[in-house]
């Protein structure tokens, strides 16, 4: 019968093996983007590794806690599960609600950060999109599409466009770059809309997933196990 002692059973176990899956596939992506070259920033690399080492941990405590019965893991787990849950579920709706405002001044609060922490970043997102500056303005937020001398200056300080001579913005010291070049405000920010959107989605979807989750783990927690050999009187049959 669903909803038994089997049926919880079989599906916590299925639903934490679909999360060690998970894991595995979000460690090797890490690993994969930093060494091919596609990803450069460490902390992005160990961001999402950490993500998929902690998801990786719970859902081990998760299945151990259903196989076994375990009733302090299967707390344990269902006690996380909730709190992943409340802070997935308003990151989600967070990602899915916040305006073209907010994401504007995202995005430059963003470039600005790695303009002077890590050029590297506004180097790549540059020649990846073949662009020239951000295109906000510092005082009055206002986009614009022409690039602005600090952008120029930014760009051949750095050799950006060096090894790419055929590009839009490529452009020599003091001299005006094509009237084809833009800023790269009008790129990015469909990739950081799209972004949110199904950052947004996914994550609402898995967030339902954590907190059916922990809904089976606590009737499993409290159902008896009828295969079990407990101590007479015992309320769990499951060992601690």
């Amino acid at each position: 019968m669903c909803g038994g002692f089997t049926c919880s059973k079989n599906t916590l176990v299925g639903l934490n093996v679909i999360y060690i899956l998970v894991s595995f596939l979000m460690i090797g992506v890490a690993v994969h983007g930093k060494v091919s070259g596609i990803v450069t920033s460490l902390p992005i690399v160990g961001g999402i590794t950490a993500c998929g080492v902690f998801l990786l941990m719970i859902s081990v405590i998760g299945l151990i806690g259903a196989v076994r019965h375990h009733q302090v893991l299967l707390f344990f787990y269902m006690v996380v599960l909730f709190l992943i849950f409340l802070i997935q579920f308003s990151c989600s709706c967070a990602a899915l609600a916040i305006n073209e405002n907010d994401e504007k001044m995202l995005i430059k609060k963003a470039w600005n950060t790695a303009e002077s922490k890590s050029p590297s970043l506004v180097i790549q997102a540059e020649q990846t999109f073949d662009c020239c500056g951000l295109g906000i303005d510092e005082e009055t937020n206002a986009v614009y599409t022409k690039p602005s001398e600090h952008d120029q200056n930014f760009t051949n300080t750095n050799h950006v466009f060096k090894d790419y001579p055929d590009a839009q913005c490529y452009h020599l010291e003091g001299k005006p770059p094509k009237d084809d070049c833009l800023t790269c405000y009008s790129h990015i920010s469909d990739k950081v809309n799209s972004g949110f959107n199904a950052a947004g989605g996914l994550g609402l979807f898995f967030s339902f997933t954590e907190l059916f989750g922990g809904i089976v783990a606590c009737r499993y927690r409290n159902l008896l196990d009828p295969f079990g050999s407990g101590p007479a009187g015992a309320p769990f049959a499951g060992g601690m």
